[in-house]
C-alpha cells in the first residue's frame, strides 16, 4: 500500500506542475500574441518570432494539458462496456487495458527520446530564432512519460477499485 501511496503523491504532484505549467504556457501565448498585435498594427514593427514561439508553447501546452486528461480520465472514450459490467469486472477491464496503455506511452515515450538523442536531429535550428529544435522536439517524450506515471495511478486506481469492490461482494 505504501508504494501507491508513494505514486498517487507523485501524481498528484506531477499534475499540480502540469497545470501550472499549462496555465503559464497559455498566458505566454496570449501575452506574446497581444504584443505581437500592438506592435504590427499600431507601430508597424512585428515581433518576427512571434508566431514560431508561440505555435511551439501552443504545442507544449496541448502535451501537458494530455497529460493532465489522462489522470483525469478524461480523455475520449467509448464506456458502454465498462458500464454493462459489474464493479469489479469493470475495474478489472479498465486496468487491463490501461496496461496495454501504459506499454503504448512507454515504447513511443521511448522512440522519442531515442529520436532526440540522434545527432542530426540535435544539430536542426529552427528557421526563426536559429534555436534548436529539439528543444521543441523534447515535449512529445517528455509529455509521454508524465502520462505514463499517470496511467500508473490510473491502474493502481483500478486495482483498488477492484479489490474494493471485492469485498463488498463477498
Amino acid at each position: 500500500m505504501a508504494g501507491s501511496t508513494l505514486v498517487e503523491r507523485a501524481d498528484a504532484g506531477l499534475a499540480a506542475i502540469e497545470q501550472v505549467l499549462v496555465v503559464l504556457l497559455i498566458g505566454g501565448i496570449t501575452a506574446i500574441m497581444m504584443v505581437q498585435v500592438v506592435l504590427r498594427y499600431f507601430f508597424g514593427a512585428p515581433l518576427f518570432w512571434a508566431e514560431e514561439v508561440s505555435v511551439q508553447l501552443l504545442v507544449f501546452a496541448s502535451v501537458f494539458g494530455l497529460s493532465l486528461l489522462t489522470r483525469r480520465g478524461e480523455l475520449v472514450s467509448i464506456d458502454f462496456l465498462p458500464r454493462a459490467l459489474s464493479p469489479r469486472a469493470s475495474h478489472a477491464l479498465m486496468a487491463a487495458l490501461g496496461l496495454v496503455m501504459l506499454a503504448m506511452l512507454v515504447f513511443i515515450a521511448w522512440l522519442g527520446w531515442e529520436w532526440i538523442a540522434r545527432a542530426d536531429v540535435r544539430m536542426e535550428l529552427s528557421a526563426t530564432t536559429q534555436t534548436p529544435r529539439w528543444y521543441t522536439y523534447v515535449v512529445l517524450p517528455l509529455g509521454l512519460s508524465c502520462m505514463a506515471l499517470h496511467q500508473v495511478a490510473v491502474i493502481l486506481r483500478h486495482l483498488q477499485g477492484m479489490r474494493r469492490a471485492g469485498e463488498t461482494c463477498a
